[in-house]
């Protein structure tokens, strides 16, 4: 069972994280979302879609101009605050690295705080801990934020993935974050090149089959992009295939941009493996 915010999560219930951006200079909607107003519609076309947690970025992945803590704070702590009111039963993540912007998120109503750095800042655990918020246990291959990787090299990726991530989670229990909110998400892309999160892919059941709860972001990133040479605005379908693959070997939560399309991928898979009866069955039944 996952338990994040006020709702529950079965083994098998697949759960779709929207992807909110207020950022100007994001890398999919260069900022379509960085002021309230399209922002909250967005949270709302989200929900009506049927995404469960809506995750709210301050600061973009990749290099690109500073962002400070303080201008990071400004971007999500109203927002999430607003989003917390106008929804009270959503579960909201925050995309955070720093665990000052986890502090004032949390005291803001956010559930729970995605860090996709891998640990990089070991108080967020702690503040996850103090406020109950469920926390993402990223592996980003020992990356510094905002950096694109160099050469990397792994003698085995999964199992740096595995060690990486299960410490982490293993430390946040530790700490006192509820067991039962807390998972592992490989980082696709995040320390990683394209040969080695195709890999990550095939190997995820390497990763449920742990018992922690996985998250897979696989929204349009470089990986299916280089893997099918296309562009940004060209990746769905190469994301779609991916988040099949990724729901056949067991993972629960997905963070993504086009909700309708993978909530479709996702109850197909989902019937297909007998977790889901057809919504209409009248086939062959006349």
């Amino acid at each position: 069972m996952l338990r994040l915010g006020r709702r529950e999560f079965d083994a098998h219930e697949p759960v779709i994280m929207a992807i909110v951006n207020r950022t100007p200079d994001s890398f999919y909607d260069r900022g379509a979302t960085f002021h309230d107003e399209p922002a909250l519609a967005r949270v709302e076309q989200a929900v009506s879609e049927g995404a469960a947690i809506i995750d709210i970025g301050g600061v973009k992945a990749g290099p690109g101009e500073e962002v400070t803590a303080e201008e990071e704070a400004r971007r999500t702590v109203g927002f999430v605050a607003e989003v917390r009111r106008r929804h009270p039963d959503v579960v909201i993540s925050v995309d955070t690295w720093r665990h000052e912007v986890g502090e004032a998120v949390c005291e803001a109503g956010a559930d729970l705080l995605n860090d996709a750095w891998g640990g990089v800042d070991p108080k967020l655990a702690e503040v996850a801990a103090r406020y109950g918020a469920g926390l993402v246990c990223t592996h980003a291959g020992g990356a510094e934020p905002r950096t694109r990787p160099h050469r990397i090299t792994y003698d085995d990726v999964m199992a740096d993935i595995l060690r990486v991530t299960v410490g982490l989670a293993e430390r946040a229990v530790e700490l006192g974050v509820p067991r039962d909110g807390i998972l592992i998400d490989p980082g696709h892309d995040f320390g990683k090149n394209t040969r080695h999160s195709l890999e990550a892919t095939r190997r995820l059941g390497e990763m449920t089959g742990t018992g922690w709860p996985v998250l897979v972001s696989l929204s349009n990133k470089d990986f299916v992009g280089e893997t099918l040479d296309k562009p940004v605005k060209e990746r769905v379908l190469g994301t779609l295939a991916t988040t099949a693959v990724s729901a056949w070997l067991g993972a629960q939560v997905y963070r993504v941009h086009e909700v309708a399309e993978t909530r479709q991928v996702l109850d197909m898979v989902a019937s297909i493996a007998g977790h889901r009866p057809p919504a209409v069955a009248r086939r062959g039944l006349a």
